[in-house]
């Protein structure tokens, strides 16, 4: 996941292609897959593909502000996906729409789509901390690569639109925070450059959002990851101020708790020059992998 011109722009137009989905009838679409070797589709490519589904059937001056989605069983990429949307509410000031992605005749995800008029309010954010520039940090494919990740090929090739410069995590890079004792920081873009649509770097943006949220519940543990079974069960992101997908942006991550084969993680997401463009939560299934 280094940045190559050439190949990093052609790899970025490729993911930009895979969420500009196929309209079959009103509200009703389908999203194309693209070619991987790995058991089950990533929950980022589906949650990416439902937001584009739920925004096509929206008013263009209304913008996301969240979604809210679950996921339901795994996602199979010989088949493409179909995203049925439905309309909530269509209100003054705000939008709803909800969005179920099907497969083989299934449910596999669930999304709520929150839209709203621009308006002006009052501002206020939390502050960015002090890290590492992104030069500094470690390619994450080849982080999980060296420590024997058996997907760590096959993701790269599915990750490859996406630059991503691990910081270090709690342990490991990051002192220790009695506050929070599980963390993780790296730094993300997208490795070619992205139009001008604010909802094609939301879009973007959704899809890199579900990389390593749900590692950094680890991060408390001396465990190793190819030897845990990890599964997103729900994702959501709160949109809280434009910003582009194609310029860096800090994924600052923390795990408040993990109990009962479950974990809980939160990741703030700033600009390099410190705006806090979007907050993200997932929880998910960690439980040591068992013999068959």
């Amino acid at each position: 996941m280094t940045t190559t011109d050439a190949a990093g722009q052609a790899a970025t137009d490729e993911l930009v292609g895979l969420l500009d989905l196929e309209q079959l009838d009103v509200d009703l679409f389908r999203g194309a897959q693209p070619d991987s070797e790995r058991a089950r589709v990533y929950g980022g490519q589906v949650a990416a593909q439902a937001m584009i589904a739920g925004t096509r059937t929206v008013d263009s001056a209304y913008q996301p502000h969240s979604l809210h989605s679950y996921f339901l069983l795994p996602g199979d990429y010989q088949v493409p996906i179909i995203y049925d949307v439905e309309r909530i509410r269509d209100g003054r000031a705000f939008a709803t729409r909800r969005v179920v992605a099907r497969q083989h005749g299934r449910p596999i995800y669930y999304q709520t789509l929150n839209f709203q008029r621009s308006e002006d309010g009052f501002d206020h954010q939390d502050a960015m901390p002090s890290v590492a520039a992104p030069e500094d940090g470690l390619d994450l494919v080849e982080l999980m690569r060296d420590r024997g990740g058996k997907d760590a090929d096959a993701l790269g090739k599915e990750w490859s639109a996406l630059e991503v410069r691990y910081l270090g995590h709690t342990g490991m890079g990051l002192s220790e925070d009695p506050r929070h004792p599980a963390q993780a920081r790296m730094w993300v873009r997208v490795r070619g450059t992205l139009g001008d649509d604010p909802l094609e770097h939301l879009a973007v943006f959704t899809y890199a959002s579900d990389v390593s949220l749900l590692g950094a519940a680890l991060a408390a543990h001396e465990v190793d990851p190819a030897k845990t079974m990890m599964a997103s069960l729900d994702h959501t992101l709160w949109f809280h101020r434009p910003f582009r997908a194609d310029g860096w942006w800090l994924y600052d991550q923390w795990s408040p708790s993990a109990s009962g084969g479950r974990g809980l993680s939160f990741g703030r997401v700033f600009t390099q020059d410190g705006v806090l463009a979007a907050t993200a939560a997932q929880e998910g299934l960690i439980r040591p992998r068992r013999p068959r």
